[in-house]
């Protein structure tokens, strides 16, 4: 390969889209998929892969099938401490096998998980997006700033600790969690701190991919990849605590994916992909990018901070700060 076509190949991306169901509720089972799909996405020589929001071990899909609203009810009082038996510590080495897969890949890889962190206490969860880079290190744990709706009767609201994007061959990499990509203040965030790749990931529906990931690639005159989890009847194993009111409040298709990948302009790299377990690959080109920063940089030539500036706290927050 002569040096100019080096130069050229050093511009382009290959990423992954791994659109899968969790073993609900079971993080072990759940994680032997995302492997699987991690070793796939490496055969297909991706350096990049993400996963759906709360992937592992699974959407809080019960809050609203079970009266989640009633105050001191023993049915969502066992639900959840199953769902925080599940959950992912990273401290504890739940995460390990998949960073050592990335580190053996050269591949960095976002992940959807519920987080139970030990520095608040260990007995609440996050929707947290876990970035690992192609050395197997994690570079940020994004706790979801504001929880949506009824996750808030299960989910912890986070902090800004996790705005941070990561170098990734000629790109910027950042992500957000779900409704977290509606929020202007956390997309402005990230753009100012070079992000020209940006990664949304969802539970899984098409009727929040199909329009938000086109409208954030055209703001910001970036590569936008969504990733969506799939969630279906048959994908909530026989020992889910309360399963038959769980399953007489749903449908046969409770997530249904719209993974999806837009270019800086706005058009359809991968069109919304529905109703299936897949893992979509694509290659994307940093010139593109380039090119349409030409006539729109929302941070750079097309700001004003003379008049309008951000102020990002980035401090992760903790109840207690130990001197010893």
């Amino acid at each position: 390969m002569t040096k100019t076509n080096q130069n050229l190949s050093d511009q382009k991306l290959n990423i992954g889209l791994a659109q899968i169901a969790p073993v609900w509720l079971d993080r072990e089972a759940t994680l032997a998929k995302i492997i699987l799909k991690i070793e796939e996405a490496a055969e297909k020589n991706c350096q990049l892969v993400a996963f759906g929001e709360a992937v592992l071990p699974g959407y809080p899909f019960w809050v609203e099938r079970t009266d989640g609203a009633r105050f001191n009810s023993q049915i969502q009082k066992e639900i959840h401490a199953h769902y925080l038996d599940q959950a992912v510590q990273i401290e504890a080495g739940h995460l390990d096998q998949v960073c050592a897969l990335s580190a053996k890949n050269k591949m960095a890889i976002y992940l959807g998980t519920i987080e139970r962190p030990s520095d608040r206490g260990g007995h609440s969860v996050y929707a947290s997006l876990v970035y690992i880079n192609s050395e197997g290190e994690i570079g940020s744990v994004h706790r979801k700033l504001m929880p949506t709706y009824e996750e808030r009767l299960t989910w912890s609201t986070g902090d800004g600790h996790g705005l941070r994007v990561h170098k990734l061959g000629a790109f910027t990499v950042g992500g957000l969690n779900c409704w977290e990509n509606w929020m202007p203040l956390p997309r402005a965030a990230l753009y100012a701190q070079g992000e020209d790749l940006h990664v949304s990931v969802w539970p899984g529906s098409y009727r929040n991919t199909h329009d938000i990931t086109r409208f954030i690639a055209k703001e910001s005159r970036s590569y936008v990849v969504s990733v969506s989890g799939l969630m279906r009847t048959s994908d909530f194993p026989k020992g889910t605590p309360h399963l038959d009111l769980i399953l007489e409040n749903s449908g046969d298709v409770l997530a249904d994916g719209g993974s999806c990948l837009a270019g800086p302009d706005g058009e359809w790299v991968i069109e919304p992909v529905v109703d299936k377990e897949s893992l979509m690959v694509a290659t994307i080109d940093h010139a593109r990018v380039r090119e349409e920063r030409q006539n729109f940089d929302p941070s750079g030539h097309y700001s004003r901070p003379d008049v309008t500036r951000l102020i990002v706290n980035r401090k992760r927050q903790r109840i207690v700060e130990i001197e010893d």
